[in-house]
């Protein structure tokens, strides 16, 4: 099995830990944490270092994938991603064992596919993105880099998804529509028209 670094140790690290174990290509060696000083293991992995540890570390574990979650921004996914990129890191897609994603569908680097999810044919999905569990998106949809596509979500065919959006658990997406980048759909929101570049589609109210 393939030797793999995971950056960030919270709650989707706890929930790619699943999936990856549940395969038979990777075999974790260990958590990057922003401070090392008191860090428990996570589901039983060590917290090798922190991210100015990263170096040394890929020099020894040359592969690595970003394990923070993302809800309002992708901004510390995105950094932690290009801070890969900058030391030359492999970072490899994942595809939980009952997740589907069609020969005919492409997936950036950085992507996982949470237990469930379904891409299909002739999908795009840009790098660093998050599939969660049981969603599913839909022939010829284009999904830009670094989004995460909740639990459960809809994401019909031909939709076009900029980069960095978030969309919801449970959220339906029309047909042929067109979400800007930097947008965020609320979690059950069924989405009938276009949604501009950095708007936020929610029934939430404070």
């Amino acid at each position: 099995m393939k030797p793999l670094l995971l950056l960030g140790g919270g709650g989707h690290c706890h929930a790619a830990v699943d999936v990856i174990e549940a395969g038979t290509v990777y075999q974790i060696v260990g958590v990057v944490q922003p401070s090392v000083a008191g860090s428990a293991p996570v589901l039983g992995y060590p917290v090798v270092g922190t991210d100015d540890d990263l170096s040394a570390l890929l020099a020894e574990t040359p592969r690595a994938l970003v394990t923070i979650g993302q809800i309002k921004s992708p901004a510390t996914r995105i950094r932690l991603f290009e801070l890969l990129k900058s030391h030359g890191a492999e970072i490899p897609v994942i595809k939980s064992p009952s997740s589907y994603c069609s020969p005919h569908a492409e997936l950036g680097e950085g992507c996982i596919l949470m237990h469930g999810a379904l891409i299909n044919a002739n999908a795009h999905v840009g790098e660093n993105c998050i599939v969660n569990s049981q969603a599913l998106i839909e022939h010829d949809a284009e999904i830009g880099a670094h989004c995460h596509i909740s639990t459960g979500s809809r994401v019909n065919g031909g939709v076009r998804i900029g980069t960095g959006c978030f969309i919801g658990s449970g959220a339906i997406l029309r047909e042929g529509i067109e979400v800007g980048n930097g947008a965020i759909i609320g979690a059950g929101q069924v989405v009938l028209q276009d949604v501009e570049a950095g708007k936020t589609v929610s029934n939430h109210r404070d």
